[in-house]
């Protein structure tokens, strides 16, 4: 259909164009002919609907090409009469021009007279007004007008238009009601109006302004004619379909448009007030709108615009007058007439009158409070509800409400009070503003009852447009309103959405998110309220349900103190059950109120909080906040500093906030009433209605410790002067806070302590106290960082004791006797009688220091963790030998029983050289009878047989018997003193389980920890003697074979360890103390390792390809570890100036090792590995070279040989080094080793290998040789040595290679 009327417009407006072009020219018609014009068009339009029929009969076409031909036929011969008349210029339009007179053959026309026949309507005017450059379309606009001004004006200067009118109609009939316009402006409106029915390119907006012109400057223009000719001319007929009546109805919304526009409405309107062009305008436009839905936004806002440029006065007598405008009103509410609500509101507005029309619509008498009042909302919730039907765009309606719910006085009060640099008194003392009230009681209401009760529990498009309109709201919307929008039931909705991506939703919310993430980006207030109503109604799980980051983020992006300041109140303030945040962040600091200080009021405020206690507990219990809600409350508190870029000052006025808090909501419970004020800290503490659950108190002390810690991470005890007090330290403020509060008679701990962990804690207190005096005086000594670090340790441990009680008592105890031996400065209080009964041996202090600190690893959090290592790394330096080896015994301990312990400590004790030190064999060869639990322990008990390598050997105290049966009662009291306590524990616990499993994995949690402070202790002392044995005993660990069954994460942490502090320190041990027997016996215990076969399990049945992944890369670790142990090993002794006499010792546990290569398959020695040794250790490689050759010329093996061939030519070229200064000491070692390598020649071409590979080898080697041998002129003796069988071989196997050097004279 769209295609047919466009060809019936494109025919009818070629032949319109024709007739224009010299209708200055025509003679007089009748008015017959006029409708010969029609007729013409009509055959025209026909003819191309007729061309588009594919059914079309063949006479019809016949009869179609008939008229098509008369017509052209008359358009040349009016063509021909034209150029002989004496009225037109010689050049003419090319285009044809159409005879109106149906019988061309006819009498002579009269013509027009001058004046209208020298006026003519330029055809490109109408078609660059379809143009898409609004330049274009403008400009032809301008130039309509002012041609149709100047036909116009022409006209009315003839005497006789009556004559003028009947010449040429040009289809505008007299009847009409033009009758003041000319024929070419009546022509003109037509084409005018029929032109913004067209959907061609830009022709509506092109025409609709090409129409407001002329009728807002030509004032012959009828508008009552005009209004019947809009509808006449684009009347909806029973034959018109689809796009037909769609372009027919919004031509008419265009040129009623057009019409409001030219402002002709408002100046009939103010010639002749009784004119009811208005009313008429008014129905005619509704009664459009009425039509069809799409028609009503659009028409509505012709109206309004037309509206806003009337005065008050016609709008109430003419505009809402309309009949049809209250028929609309009337049944606004009924059908849900988004657009009815639309214009009550905007024709309130401009009349600010209360008028009975509205009375459907709009509360009487109108306010936003009783608009947005429950009833009325529910009274025009279709009207809103139906405005989804314009999606994806947004209802005007909408802009319109917002500005209602937010007007400006409300936001622009939110930014005056949101100015941080007002002051507290102003804030508080701010009165509540009217305005502000009623606003937030209507966005109140709005969201409750009509976004929550109407929107949210609908469809789909009626949730999407609740995002539309908080989205719309947002710019404007203040701080203090977004726990009004963002509801419980929005939020709800809002993760239900996201937490399912498949949702027809999920992009809608995912944008709103964005937005309110952008939103927020450059406002800590809004940032805060959003993150409070997320959480809020989302119990302390939005990140969670929604899989985003969203809260996370949001808590991130604080930088500035006022906003780490503002976010810490208000989630004190949710912790603590007060359900209305306000704004302002003067009104949240509940812990910074100075109280008054009447001299009739007690130490403390329990007398007002016990007034109202009594009335307030029986209405506790639903109105808390859950407790998921608070302990995201208290893991979010630590995190407020991490991303904030403070000075240190602001950071540590943070910190101080967060630490009262958790320190009053962990540690404390108040026993009167909900609040207590200290006069003291001139501050009041609030606790939440509901008793916080022992669990809760738990995670405040959690995060507490983890605040202390990264405090202590930060700070930095040297570089303080002696000038800064103490109370600026967060530990030290800490403390004395601890003091205050425990004084208030009203708060008390929130658990009871028994008789020695409450002694403990008291004995901590004192030791922190004197730990702080100490610090201070030591200024900035390097003691000061041990005092530091103790005191922090001793704040964790008196934190421990209230988490678990019962078990951290006596380890205070020892902490606190070290810190006495330790520093005799201080003078700590003894114990009842304890250091009166050891003056006989006391242990040294390190050494009860180091047991204290591992007692305290098992079952210590991340922050002690830290704070022992930070001791430990202070104190390292004063580790003893004894201290030390325990803490590797607990590395190499083992909790599964050792079943031939007797018979393997016997073998020890024998010292059998060929007993493996590093505890390099594998179980099978051991016992392969014997299961898997029996084999791991035998590997586990030889690896302790290293103790014989060296005098600092490692004292093995092993229960005499071991089996699940034993009992403790085989070690005395020394040897449980020196034994870990934790060890003993582990012991306690296997025996009351079966399998042992959990003891198991706690003591591979223990060796993790135990190996943090190993790596310490290696990184402090690098070149410490002691070295040697952390070595050795990881070592071991690391060939256990229980090692790896327990934990791969050990294996690797062992490795770790000995490759990055041992292997690649920049310092190792140079220390004279270990023998070099001892040395050349780990060498050679290495040189073992290095070359130890893989052999897999014998057994019945196939392992699984996990079992054997995980024992080939257990051994290509061992194998590692021997290569590299015997580089560092090799290190040390080039280090020692050993004489030659120990050096050949050295020599002989290399030829050894080549032995075993040459003479047996079973050794697994990578030659890379010995051509590294002698790179690094070129002396090696230069003493051995010629038992290399001999070894190599008689291996049993000869594929040992081949592969020999680069190791030998390498430490050749490196002996024998070929220049002009070295040449004659070069000729003389190549003397003595050319019968060797004659020798391996002759064996080598005898016995060429078959593989292509290492034939290739062979020739290589060769080829060096005889070049090298060339060089110095000894290829006679080479020749010699080869002898007549060799040199035939050589020839054979060799070819070209060998004759060349036979040919070299020499």
């Amino acid at each position: 259909m769209g295609s047919k009327k466009r060809s019936n417009d494109d025919s009818t407006e070629l032949l319109e164009n024709n007739i224009l072009t010299d209708s200055s020219t025509v003679m007089k018609k009748k008015k017959s002919k006029t409708d010969k014009i029609d007729t013409v068009a009509n055959a025209d339009s026909d003819t191309a609907a007729a061309a588009e029929a594919p059914g079309a009969a063949s006479s019809g076409k016949d009869m179609e090409k008939k008229k098509n031909r008369k017509a052209s036929d008359k358009l040349r011969k009016r063509k021909a009469a034209l150029e002989k008349s004496d009225g037109l210029p010689a050049s003419l339009p090319k285009s044809r021009p159409v005879d109106v007179n149906s019988n061309s053959d006819e009498a002579g026309e009269e013509s027009l007279p001058a004046a209208a026949a020298s006026s003519s309507l330029p055809l490109n005017y109408f078609t660059d007004l379809a143009s898409s450059d609004p330049s274009v379309r403008e400009a032809a606009a301008d130039s309509l007008v002012l041609k149709l001004q100047e036909i116009q004006k022409q006209y009315e200067m003839l005497p006789d238009k009556e004559s003028a009118d009947g010449g040429l109609m040009l289809e505008a009939e007299k009847n009409d009601g033009l009758d003041n316009c000319a024929p070419h402006l009546r022509y003109a409106l037509r084409r005018l109006i029929r032109g913004v029915s067209s959907s061609r390119e830009c022709a509506r907006q092109g025409f609709a302004l090409g129409l407001t012109l002329p009728v807002s400057v030509i004032s012959s223009i009828n508008l009552e004619s005009l209004l019947k000719l809009i509808v006449d001319s684009l009347s909806v007929s029973s034959s018109m379909k689809g796009q037909d009546i769609k372009e027919c109805l919004l031509g008419r919304l265009f040129a009623y448009g057009a019409l409001a526009r030219s402002g002709r409405l408002i100046e009939d309107w103010q010639s002749d007030k009784d004119s009811q062009i208005i009313k008429e305008f008014t129905n005619a436009l509704i009664g459009l709108a009425a039509k069809k839905r799409y028609l009503q936004e659009p028409a509505v806002h012709v109206l309004l615009d037309f509206v806003e440029k009337l005065p008050t006065e016609p709008v109430v007598t003419h505009v809402m007058e309309a009949p049809e405008l209250h028929k609309w009103f009337e049944q606004a509410t009924e059908v849900g007439n988004p657009d009815a609500l639309l214009l009550a509101l905007k024709l309130h507005e401009k009349i600010s009158v209360d008028h009975p029309i509205f009375s459907k619509l709009l509360p009487v008498p109108f306010s936003p409070g009783k608009f947005f009042s429950a009833d009325h909302l529910s009274a025009i919730g279709n009207c809103m509800k139906e405005s989804t039907f314009c999606q994806p765009r947004v209802h005007s309606l909408w802009s319109v409400i917002c500005n209602m719910l937010l007007p400006e006085a409300v936001v622009q009060s939110e930014d005056v009070t949101s100015i941080p640099s007002s002051s507290k008194k102003q804030k508080r003392n701010r009165k509540s503003n009217p305005v502000e009230e009623e606003a937030a009681n209507n966005i109140r209401n709005f969201c409750e009852f009509f976004m929550e009760g109407a929107l949210l529990s609908s469809s789909h498009d009626r949730k999407h447009l609740a995002f539309d309109i908080l989205l719309l709201l947002l710019p404007k919307l203040p701080a203090s309103f977004i726990q009004h929008v963002l509801s419980f039931k929005f939020v709800q909705c809002l993760m239900d959405i996201l937490s399912t991506k498949d949702s027809w939703l999920h992009k809608v919310a995912t944008h709103f998110l964005a937005q309110l993430m952008d939103w927020v980006k450059d406002d800590d207030t809004k940032r805060v309220a959003v993150t409070m109503a997320l959480q809020k109604h989302s119990e302390g799980k939005f990140d969670n349900f929604t899989h985003t980051k969203t809260v996370k983020d949001l808590a991130a992006e604080f930088e500035t103190e006022d906003g780490c300041t503002l976010f810490l109140q208000n989630l004190m303030n949710l912790f603590v059950d007060e359900q209305h945040v306000p704004e302002e962040p003067s009104n949240m600091k509940w812990s910074l109120e100075p109280c008054s200080l009447n001299s009739d009021q007690s130490q403390t405020t329990d007398d007002n909080s016990e007034i109202g206690s009594n009335e307030e507990k029986d209405s506790v219990g639903t109105t808390g906040n859950s407790d998921v809600l608070k302990s995201w409350v208290i893991e979010s508190l630590p995190g407020i500093l991490k991303h904030a870029n403070l000075a240190p000052e602001a950071k540590l006025r943070v910190q101080k906030q967060i630490l009262k808090f958790l320190a009053v909501q962990g540690l404390f419970l108040a026993s009167l009433g909900t609040e207590v004020t200290s006069f003291e800290l001139q501050e009041k503490f609030k606790w939440p209605k509901t008793a916080t659950p022992a669990a809760l108190c738990k995670m405040c002390i959690e995060q507490l410790q983890l605040l202390l810690s990264n405090s202590q991470k930060i700070e930095n005890p040297l570089s303080k002067g002696n000038g800064l007090e103490q109370p600026d330290d967060p530990v030290s403020y800490f403390m004395k806070f601890l003091s205050t509060l425990q004084n208030i008679p009203s708060v008390s701990l929130f658990r009871s302590l028994n008789e020695a962990d409450e002694k403990a804690f008291k004995k901590l207190q004192e030791t922190v106290t004197k730990l702080s005096k100490e610090e201070k005086n030591c200024g900035l000594s390097a003691d000061a960082n041990k005092f530091h670090a103790l005191r922090h340790l001793v704040v964790q441990l008196l934190l421990q004791i209230l988490l678990h009680p019962g078990e951290f008592s006596e380890a205070a105890s020892e902490l606190s006797v070290c810190c006495d031996k330790a520093f005799s400065s201080l003078d700590l209080p003894k114990g009842d009688g304890e250091g009166e009964a050891d003056d006989e041996e006391e242990p040294a202090v390190m050494d009860v220091l180091l047991d204290t600190l591992l007692s305290l690893l098992p079952h210590s959090s991340a922050p002690m963790r830290s704070s022992i290592e930070q001791v430990f790394k202070y104190f390292c330096q004063d580790v003893t030998n004894d201290g030390l080896l325990r803490m590797l015994r607990v590395i190499k301990k083992d909790l599964k029983p050792a079943r031939h312990q007797e018979d393997q400590d016997s073998e020890d004790l024998d010292g059998d050289d060929d007993e493996d030190c590093l505890a390099i064999e594998e179980e099978e060869e051991e016992n392969e009878e014997m299961g898997e639990t029996g084999e791991s322990d035998v590997q586990t008990d030889d690896s302790e047989t290293v103790t014989s390598v060296v005098p600092m050997a490692v004292d093995r105290e092993v229960p005499a018997n071991s089996d699940d049966s034993d009992d403790d009662d085989g070690m005395d009291d020394d040897a449980m003193f020196r034994m870990d306590t934790y060890l003993a524990q582990i012991f306690k616990e296997k025996r009351n389980q079966v399998g042992g499993e959990t003891a198991q994995s706690q003591l591979v949690l223990f060796k993790l920890r135990v190996l943090s402070l190993i790596e310490i202790y290696l990184h402090e002392n690098p070149d410490n003697p002691q070295v040697m044995t952390v070595y050795l005993n990881l070592a071991q660990a690391l060939v256990n074979p229980s090692t790896a069954e327990s934990s791969l994460q050990l294996l690797q942490r062992i490795w770790g360890i000995i490759q990055k502090k041992i292997f690649k320190a920049k310092e190792f041990p140079k220390d004279e103390s270990m023998e070099f027997s001892a040395l050349a016996t780990l060498l050679e215990k290495n040189l073992k390792l290095a070359a130890k076969p893989f052999k897999s399990k014998k057994s019945g049945v196939d392992p699984s390809k996990k079992k054997q992944s995980a024992a080939w890369n257990r051994h290509k670790m061992i194998t590692n570890l021997g290569q590299n142990s015997t580089y560092w090993v090799m290190k040390i002794i080039d280090s020692r100036k050993f004489s030659e006499t120990e050096l050949e010792k050295i020599l002989d546990v290399f030829r050894s090792v080549i032995v075993g290569y040459f003479d047996t398959r079973k050794s697994q020695l990578k030659i890379e590995f010995l051509e590294e040794v002698f790179r690094r250790r070129p002396w090696i490689g230069h003493q051995l070279f010629g038992f290399l050759l001999e070894k190599s010329g008689n291996a049993k093996f000869e594929f040992r040989r081949v592969e020999a061939l680069e190791l030998i030519s390498e430490t050749l070229r490196s002996l024998v080094p070929i220049n002009e200064n070295t040449q004659e000491g070069s000729k003389k070692t190549m003397k003595t080793h050319l019968k060797k390598l004659s020798h391996l020649i002759k064996e080598l071409v005898a016995k060429i290998p078959e593989n292509k590979a290492r034939r290739a080898q062979v020739r290589k080697f060769c080829g060096r040789i005889f070049q090298m041998v060339s060089s110095l002129k000894l290829t006679n003796s080479l020749l010699k040595g080869l002898g007549p069988d060799g040199q035939t071989a050589c020839e054979s196997a060799l070819g070209d290679l060998f004759l060349n050097l036979k040919n070299t004279e020499h």
